[in-house]
């Protein structure tokens, strides 16, 4: 059972129109209520009927998550809002690309982690090799954690992309 005065991380889905200053009033609605965006993916999934889908990870208590969904949906050009933690089993991904510079062993160790993790080497050079990772965040995270030591790094961070599971659509 959630708690309501707990804070939990939700993963919200929306479907707006492709227009101009919709992705801005729906960061206005957070920014301006005090709520945090921890990811922020949007991109047109329509073309035909020309739509967006932004999905958005924040966290706060049920409250909170309920209001920002109700205020959510009394925007205009919003046509649906799933909250993919509470409607069911959703898939999540993140995509990074992770930079190493080192050279010798530990430019050979950078690979076998790589290997480990399924990380493909995207670009090499002399010095360093940029790896793409695909996963849940604590994969990416701990990908990250590990490419540390092996040299300087430097990350790029796609944010979060959900569904739902099944047949199920917002």
């Amino acid at each position: 059972m959630i708690e309501k005065t707990e804070i939990h991380r939700h993963t919200i889905a929306v479907l707006v129109d492709n227009e101009f200053g919709v992705l801005a009033r729906v960061v206005g609605l957070f920014s301006g209520r005090g709520y945090n965006i921890e990811s922020l993916t949007v991109a047109k999934v329509d073309e035909k009927e020309n739509l967006s889908r932004i999905t958005i990870v924040t966290t706060g208590t049920m409250m909170v998550i309920e209001q920002i969904k109700a205020q959510l949906n009394r925007l205009v050009p919003v046509h649906s809002i799933a909250d993919l933690t509470l409607d069911g089993p959703s898939v999540e991904r993140e995509m990074a690309l992770v930079k190493v510079e080192g050279t010798g062993e530990k430019r050979v160790e950078a690979l076998r982690m790589a290997d480990i993790f399924r990380a493909s080497a995207v670009d090499v050079t002399e010095s360093s090799l940029v790896f793409e990772v695909t996963g849940d965040r604590e994969k990416v995270k701990a990908f990250v954690a590990l490419m540390e030591p092996l040299g300087e790094v430097e990350v790029c961070r796609t944010g979060i992309v959900a569904l739902k599971r099944g047949h199920e659509t917002i």
